[in-house]
């Protein structure tokens, strides 16, 4: 798993990036790139960039000038935050509550990146959904079930980190074997209240009609999952019918 630049197109970039467990195996990250209507630009997620990756990115945003901000979605995605920090000075940084309490030397703006004033400030390129019935950050540190998802229309492009996982399904085994599936730790992020698990099958029916035209899902440790039109909306109903099959926890 390299780093390498995926051109979605329509103004959205994928990075596939190093990321490695204890030093040796490489679970793989990701970041994404969104150029705005204004022709300015916005990352999903922070990666400290080098290398041939970090060139092509200061080409396309001018050196950096031309990006307007970072969206940081996953709570617990916060190794490379600072060093976003420090390669786009003049860039502006949005994160959760868990964000400006770990990386406290990042210039963190007031709004939280999952608040509406978010969504709204970039409601003309992206679309935004905090999955129901689960917490976005749990207090035991190895449940990452929850994060923010950003769906940009214009490519059909969809980034999430964690609740929804790529697996590196063969070829061979394609048809067989779901591409698509949720978090392991995803039991224990629901909220401990009454139908908390029928509120987030409900969301992954939401999201599945209401992105149905989605081309791509870029997941944050395996890959892009490509799919046909009207095969998202298929799958998120599929997920929902065996989360409420599920035994309770």
């Amino acid at each position: 798993m390299t780093r390498r630049l995926v051109n979605l197109g329509s103004g959205f970039w994928n990075i596939r990036c190093t990321m490695k467990v204890a030093g040796i195996v490489n679970i793989g990250t990701q970041v994404s790139i969104v150029r705005l209507r204004s022709g300015r630009f916005v990352f999903l997620d922070s990666y400290a960039l080098n290398g041939e990756i970090r060139e092509l990115v200061m080409g396309l945003t001018q050196d950096g000038s031309l990006v307007e901000a970072v969206l940081n979605l996953h709570p617990f995605h916060t190794l490379h935050c600072a060093a976003m920090a420090r390669d786009f000075p003049d860039a502006k940084f949005y994160g959760s509550e868990r964000h400006r309490r770990v990386c406290a030397s990042v210039p963190w703006e007031a709004e939280n990146v999952e608040s509406p004033s978010v969504a709204e400030k970039y409601s003309r390129d992206l679309e935004f959904s905090l999955p129901a019935g689960i917490q976005y950050f749990s207090e035991n540190e190895k449940v990452h079930a929850g994060s923010l998802l950003a769906f940009h229309p214009a490519s059909g492009s969809l980034h999430v980190d964690d609740t929804l996982n790529v697996l590196p399904v063969p070829g061979a085994l394609r048809g067989y074997v779901p591409r698509l599936v949720l978090h392991p730790t995803l039991g224990a992020a629901m909220k401990a209240e009454e139908g908390s698990n029928e509120k987030f099958c409900r969301w992954l029916e939401d999201i599945g009609a209401r992105w149905c035209g989605t081309k791509s899902v870029c997941a944050a440790h395996n890959g892009v999952a490509r799919f046909a039109e009207g095969d998202f909306e298929q799958v998120m109903r599929g997920l929902a019918a065996r989360t409420r099959k599920r035994p309770a926890a």
